[in-house]
């Protein structure tokens, strides 16, 4: 049995109504592509960014305490240059460490028994140091720190691995990750590092 019904053709509002629903459609397509490969983009410079001029590191371990705690993430700018009192990062071993500068190559360090910390004769000033130590390192003071390469020491004085041992020793400039700028998570440790 045939339908004999008429076919019923659609009106020109209703073709109209259906071209702007498809061109509308491949509107929305085409936005959320260029979207999508923008934000691949942003992703893939941003990645590059951070490989190749500003690391972004976790810290582990409490050598730098109070300054950095444990499991802070950290922002660096990539160098192997650095100046009394900057904060690092370094490779030693695969691993890689933080610690302040606190001596360049040709300086004269030295640590009392009491854990003052003197450069060339003169004490430093170290409000980031709560607790001081001269540590269980096997250099003897007052070390000369060879030319080109960096003396450094933990913030944490009681708990840091650092130049005060032969097995650390001083830093190589060609050992440099770069200098530490800010703490950037978590949120409530925001800051520029000092």
């Amino acid at each position: 049995m045939k339908n004999n019904r008429p076919i019923q053709l659609p009106s020109i509002e209703e073709l109209e109504a259906e071209i702007y629903r498809q061109k509308h459609r491949q509107t929305q397509h085409h936005l959320l592509r260029n979207a999508l490969y923008a934000l691949i983009t942003v992703a893939a410079v941003t990645a590059l960014i951070a490989i190749l001029f500003m690391p972004v590191l976790k810290t582990y371990g409490t050598s730098m305490t109070p300054t950095l705690e444990e499991g802070e993430i950290v922002v660096a700018i990539k160098t192997s240059t650095a100046s009394q009192g900057d904060v690092i990062a370094f490779y030693y071993n695969n691993k890689i460490f933080i610690k302040r500068v606190i001596a360049l190559g040709g300086a004269e360090v030295d640590i009392d028994e009491e854990g003052f910390v003197y450069v060339d004769g003169e004490r430093l000033d170290e409000p980031y140091v709560t607790e001081r130590s001269i540590g269980n390192g096997d250099v003897e003071f007052p070390f000369q720190v060879p030319d080109g390469q960096y003396f450094v020491l933990g913030d944490n004085r009681m708990a840091s691995a650092d130049s005060r041992s032969t097995t650390l020793g001083c830093v190589e400039p060609d050992d440099m990750l770069g200098r530490v700028l800010f703490c950037i998570w978590p949120l409530n440790r925001l800051h520029v590092i000092h």
